[in-house]
């Protein structure tokens, strides 16, 4: 717009205090002031999410998929946004050097809230719409903390635009926060499991001789990160779910097999992970494990182990959908010996 490059825009509004994108074990809400009115809408996450407002250690399968690096969110009440507005643009005109087509540019956002001075998609206000105050929010850009890139994460420029409660944003504001970008903010969150799997004989095996792996039901289950957006006359919010569908075994080594050949094994049909070792099955091929080839010598082999998750998600207003896979793996030492014969 006319005005996304003046100097005032990030001071003025460019996401202070909205949705800043931290998260919890438990809900995060948004403050108020004295008066009741909410200063700021903050995202709240629930549910299997990371406690310090970093990313999860969920990785999307789809290289080119990211969440939204900013988007447009509920800021001010309308009283709250003339306080903070004109305290900024008193500011900005009392800055030493703020005259031609800066000064022009300070009047005309002046005009813009205070005398409806507006534009072709951008209709102005009067008094801030104070007179309509409780009756909506001016929404205002926020950035995406966790995004690296930071152009992206500062595009969402537009000036503060006023929401009446229960409306929509206007159609133009594509980035306008809605329950597909709480979904992908909350996959971005989402905190998965260890994957350590089971194994037979555990830490310390043979040369040639199969080691079965397997991960019980009890041990991995599906996850769920909610996140949401909740003040006065706009709640909306998405719950992103990851199912486990797939393990995949990397031996650490080129000397080994993996069993199957892929090193691939497929979810059971009661939710469990290949099959655990019993007794007598020491010479049959385990249908998820691997076999080395060689001793780990002194060492050890670093074992990967990487769970494939379906991740899909429900949000308000019955919306929903898929999301790109994610994957999540750690790694365990397995140390090899060579099997000891007995000359006689």
């Amino acid at each position: 717009m006319a005005l996304s490059t003046l100097a005032l825009t990030g001071s003025a509004y460019a996401g202070t205090g909205v949705g800043d994108g931290k998260g919890g074990g438990s809900e995060e809400k948004g403050g108020s002031d004295d008066t009741g009115i909410y200063a700021a809408a903050q995202i709240q996450y629930s549910g299997s999410v990371t406690k310090n407002g970093s990313t999860g250690n969920v990785t999307s399968s789809d290289v080119n998929w990211t969440p939204p690096p900013c988007w447009y969110a509920p800021y001010l009440g309308a009283k709250d946004f003339k306080k903070k507005m004109s305290a900024e643009i008193e500011k900005a005109k009392n800055t030493p050097g703020m005259g031609g087509t800066a000064g022009t540019a300070i009047g005309q956002l002046e005009q813009h809230y205070e005398d409806d001075y507006g534009w072709t998609d951008t209709p102005g206000y009067k008094d801030y719409n104070v007179d309509k105050d409780g009756e909506g929010m001016f929404w205002a850009g926020v950035e995406n903390p966790n995004e690296p890139d930071v152009l992206k994460r500062g595009s969402c420029t537009d000036l503060p635009f006023w929401v009446a409660n229960g409306d929509a944003p206007p159609p133009q504001y594509e980035e306008a926060i809605k329950p597909e970008m709480l979904a992908a903010l909350a996959y971005q969150h989402m905190t998965l499991p260890d994957t350590k799997v089971t194994l037979a004989p555990a830490a310390t095996t043979k040369v040639n001789l199969p080691t079965w792996a397997w991960l019980d039901k009890a041990v991995f289950d599906e996850v769920q990160a909610t996140a949401a957006v909740n003040v006065p006359g706009f709640n909306i919010q998405a719950t992103t779910t990851a199912k486990p569908v797939s393990l995949k075994l990397e031996p650490g080594t080129a000397d080994a097999q993996t069993y199957p050949a892929s090193g691939a094994c497929t979810i059971n049909a009661d939710g469990s992970i290949g099959e655990p070792y019993a007794k007598g099955k020491s010479d049959e091929t385990p249908p998820c494990g691997l076999k080395y080839l060689r001793s780990s010598g002194d060492g050890t082999y670093k074992l990967r182990a990487t769970i494939t998750w379906d991740i899909s998600w429900t949000g308000t207003g019955g919306a929903g959908g898929d999301l790109p896979d994610g994957t999540f793996g750690n790694e365990q030492a397995v140390t090899v010996q060579e099997i000891q014969a007995v000359n006689r």
